[in-house]
């Protein structure tokens, strides 16, 4: 590795010295002593001192420079960060099939949130306030929030793109939660991850909530972020979350959906509805949070080899992830329109608030994306805990859904089984899942 400097300066301080050198010894030869009185006969000698400054002065600081030379810190280039290289090929092109999968993901979308929060604003009437932000590290997101809407009493619609390292916690919860090359020595990880979250409630009860998420994530090797081999996943999944069941709405919303599903593997869908119901369920109340949709994670290139012969998995992956995105619209839009101006009661919202706090719990206890985002270094809380509802509540002992059992309340006669029937009705299908489509 090449020094900072060339050697030829040093060469010729070097060479300049061995010169003063060889001066200095004819000097002393001449025992140092020079007549400087203008009369030929003085006896006075004056001693010459030039010789010893050059030796006192020279000697240490040539010293000096040849050690500051060997031990300064070199300035080397450094190698350009994965978010730098990235931000580089998009202001070179545009984002094609040939551009990485990070920036191909990241490009769809952002386009699906402009395309989801112009309808949701036709449909409220209220514009989307939209906040930009970026990352020390690389990447940033939008937050698009509408809060206190004609239709919505909060919608967020978040697209978040980030570089960065994960911290040994965040390795640890990753390592149990997917395959990874990640060794237990490894301390940081560089990461990506980009996804698209989307969380709507009403004001209306009888209006389901609905929450959708799809996301890429891909790691790099520690020991050669940029070069070195990579792990890659794609996640996701959308549900819906009614206080009232329409058993029509639910049939459209999963219908939908296997459609999407359908369109790339049969074994989708059922695969995936199965483990939303699982993955959505709050064990400490012994019910699902909603009627379900689809869900999935770690949809790697080891996925495939079960279900798909392709040749290219990444490409396999990223056309279903792409389509089931698209179906978002199409399988809740018709819904809301459906519900959102229906009449209710001051007890039927009552009932969507106590809903609405097991959708909280679920979320602050359980939910994964949840748990991660937090744990990521110079995380946007705000954007994080976006899926919260604008309001909830708990009621101690309800009759209904508390920890009563519906034989116990109705013989206290605290439960007017007529009066509860609907409530009772969506109770029942959250504690026993039922096959929609």
């Amino acid at each position: 590795m090449a020094l900072p400097r060339a050697w030829m300066p040093l060469m010729r301080s070097i060479a300049r010295s061995s010169i003063r050198k060889e001066t200095s010894s004819y000097l002393f030869k001449r025992q140092n002593l020079r007549y400087y009185s203008s009369k030929k006969g003085s006896e006075q000698q004056y001693v010459i001192w030039r010789p010893y400054l050059r030796l006192a002065i020279g000697v240490p600081f040539i010293g000096a420079l040849i050690y500051s030379m060997i031990t300064e810190n070199v300035t080397e280039t450094e190698a350009p960060t994965i978010a730098e290289i990235d931000e580089a090929l998009k202001r070179q092109s545009k984002i094609n099939e040939a551009s990485p999968m990070r920036l191909r993901m990241e490009k769809l979308i952002k386009d699906q949130q402009k395309k989801i929060t112009e309808e949701l604003s036709r449909i409220d009437g209220k514009d989307f306030r939209a906040d930009t932000w970026t990352r020390p590290n690389g990447g940033g997101g939008i937050s698009c929030v509408l809060q206190d809407g004609n239709v919505f009493e909060k919608a967020g619609v978040n697209v978040s793109v980030v570089y960065g390292e994960l911290p040994r916690p965040a390795i640890e919860k990753m390592r149990a939660d997917h395959k990874s090359f990640v060794g237990s020595d490894v301390e940081s990880l560089s990461f990506f991850a980009a996804g698209l979250s989307l969380v709507l409630h009403p004001h209306n009860p009888n209006a389901p909530t609905v929450h959708l998420n799809y996301r890429y994530f891909e790691t790099s090797d520690p020991k050669d972020p940029i070069n070195g081999d990579r792990n890659w996943w794609f996640g996701g999944g959308t549900d819906l979350t009614p206080s009232y069941l329409f058993p029509e709405d639910c049939t459209h919303f999963h219908q939908t959906i296997k459609e999407a599903c359908d369109r790339h593997d049969s074994t989708y869908y059922p695969k995936f509805k199965t483990w939303c119901d699982k993955y959505f369920y709050i064990p400490h109340r012994g019910e699902a949070r909603g009627v379900g949709g689809i869900f999935f994670d770690d949809l790697d290139a080891d996925f495939l080899q079960t279900s798909s012969s392709s040749q290219n998995p990444q490409e396999t992956l990223f056309s279903f992830v792409s389509d089931a995105l698209g179906s978002f619209l199409p399988s809740y839009v018709p819904i809301l329109e459906r519900r959102k101006d229906m009449p209710y009661t001051e007890k039927q919202k009552e009932w969507q608030q106590l809903r609405r706090g097991r959708y909280v719990e679920f979320n602050l206890v359980y939910d994964r994306g949840t748990s991660f985002g937090l744990r990521t270094p110079n995380a946007r809380v705000e954007s994080i805990l976006m899926s919260l509802p604008r309001t909830a509540s708990w009621v101690y002992m309800d009759p209904v859904s508390g920890t009563r059992t519906e034989a116990a309340a109705a013989d206290e006669g605290l439960v007017d089984v007529e009066e509860t029937a609907r409530e009772r009705e969506l109770l029942d299908v959250l504690k026993h899942p039922r096959q929609w489509a």
